[in-house]
């Protein structure tokens, strides 16, 4: 799943600058983040959160 979020992450950022850069969208993306950047920390806790552990479940000698 961590492979995939960061794969479709990098498409939507991708395609959003394009739509910027062609005139297909107006953004102002430095007002965006000034605004909106607390949701990125959310996004990476979340996530982080929801990621598998890779330990298998048990510990060692127990």
């Amino acid at each position: 799943m961590k492979g995939n979020f960061a794969a479709i992450a990098l498409t939507v950022i991708g395609v959003v600058a394009l739509a910027v850069n062609l005139d297909l969208l107006q953004l102002d993306i430095v007002a965006l983040l000034r605004k909106w950047w607390p949701l990125a920390l959310i996004g990476v806790g979340l996530a982080l959160f929801f990621t598998p552990d890779d330990k298998g479940g048990k510990r060692p000698g127990s």
